[in-house]
């Protein structure tokens, strides 16, 4: 027979763990759900993150891009920590490092770089999926960092990061903003794009290759 205060301890941190919806962030911590994609196996070798997130606080990570550093500031207490809790996990296993951004947008509708997958652009994820956390309400202003997808439940490691604004409708999970560095976006913007058939001219790869040459959690 297990002594009372660990049934206790459990019943505690039953109450505490929470599923993963925005009305659920006021938990302390929620469950997360990260499925494994045996047809999409890991573009490099990753563990899938704890299944539970901290809805509290802020992390702070940066992309060091071969254009210069740029510093995202993480909200574990915004509509997704589930998906900071995932970018970290990535983050801190080296899976975004020496890799490619294979997409840059600058039209009316779209102005974002797209980055977080390996071989090419929607392809190489890290194995597993996890759920959209979405409230409806999203807008995507210049600064916002967000999951990219190829449709509902299907986020892994892809996400963009808006260099003017994205005309979008709010079905992309919301990481955080830019805090530093939003001129290295805007060069790489200004050295154009490549553009790609049925896209658009204003929508295809950077026309200089964007290179994520490390990330670290932390300035």
């Amino acid at each position: 027979m297990k002594p009372r205060w660990g049934l206790a301890v459990l019943a505690v941190l039953g109450a505490l763990v929470v599923p993963a919806t925005p009305a659920a962030a006021s938990a302390p911590l929620i469950r997360c759900e990260f499925t494994p994609t045996p047809s999409n196996p890991a573009a490099r070798p990753v563990v899938r993150p704890a299944p539970f997130a901290s809805t509290r606080g802020t992390v702070d990570v940066t992309f060091r891009f071969n254009y210069g550093p740029v510093t995202v500031r993480l909200d574990r207490g915004g509509a997704a920590p589930c998906a900071v809790h995932n970018m970290v996990s990535l983050i801190s296993q080296r899976f975004y490092d020496r890799s490619r951004c294979w997409r840059l947008t600058d039209s009316a509708r779209l102005g974002v770089l797209q980055c977080g997958d390996i071989y090419e652009v929607e392809k190489g994820g890290p194995g597993y999926r996890f759920p959209d956390e979405v409230t409806g309400s999203e807008t995507y202003p210049r600064g916002t960092v967000a999951m990219g997808n190829q449709g509902p439940g299907t986020n892994g490691s892809e996400f963009f990061i808006v260099h003017s604004f994205a005309n979008i409708p709010p079905q992309y999970p919301v990481l955080g903003h830019v805090v530093r560095g939003m001129s290295a976006i805007d060069r790489m913007v200004a050295d154009g794009i490549i553009p790609s058939d049925p896209d658009g001219p204003l929508d295809g790869a950077p026309a200089k290759p964007v290179k994520i040459q490390r990330a670290t959690v932390g300035w």
